[in-house]
């Protein structure tokens, strides 16, 4: 194995540089590693906390470059009900901007990780959910849900007369308050989804 700094030992670096005492070739050792550690740990941070797409960028994928315009579905009554018992909280907010287009809805919705906010972009259809991405993942850790080996689960994926998923999400080690955030806005997505369609089956 070729030496390297971040491999160094004492008797290596006695090697490279004969004549120090062994104290302070100690010490240069201890602090090559605390270097190196830090420099991973920031890389990590940096990588963690990255934009994937933008949600124009997301919206013109999935409505072919002619997304449609916004609508707004107001957060009140059983539908805010509904959205506080999912998420375990208040929705931040009195209103959802949505994107429908052939019974094909477009959603961007946020939920907390750990300590910041997720922001996914859903799409669901009358099978059930048809995609949900994250756009943008701001924590240190959890970013791992990113990837399709986990949101490929929820593909097709509709809720039960109790609002939860019909179907286990498996979850990733050292990721599971993501996967719980995730998890809440699949269904949230869906919940929305159907309100809308009700609304525009009862005044059509």
């Amino acid at each position: 194995m070729p030496l390297t700094w971040a491999s160094a030992t004492c008797s290596d670096l006695g090697e490279l540089m004969p004549g120090m005492p062994a104290i302070l070739l100690s010490l240069a050792a201890m602090n090559i590693r605390l270097l190196t550690f830090l420099a991973l740990l920031a890389a990590t941070r940096i990588c963690a906390g990255e934009s994937y797409q933008t949600p124009d960028a997301f919206l013109r994928e999935i409505f072919s470059d002619a997304p449609p315009s916004p609508q707004v579905l107001w957060l009140k009554g059983d539908i805010r009900e509904t959205a506080t018992a999912i998420l375990g909280h208040p929705y931040p907010g009195l209103r959802i901007r949505y994107w429908e287009k052939d019974a094909r809805t477009a959603w961007i919705l946020e939920e907390i990780g750990k300590e910041k906010p997720i922001t996914v972009g859903l799409v669901v259809s009358p099978g059930g959910m048809e995609m949900l991405r994250v756009l943008e993942f701001r924590e240190s850790r959890g970013w791992e849900v990113r990837y399709p080996f986990f949101t490929d689960q929820f593909i097709g994926a509709t809720l039960t007369d109790l609002n939860g998923l019909d179907r286990d999400i498996n979850g990733i080690s050292g990721a599971t308050l993501s996967v719980r955030a995730l998890t809440k806005l699949a269904r949230m997505a869906l919940m929305l989804h159907g309100t809308v369609m009700a609304k525009k089956k009862n005044t059509g």
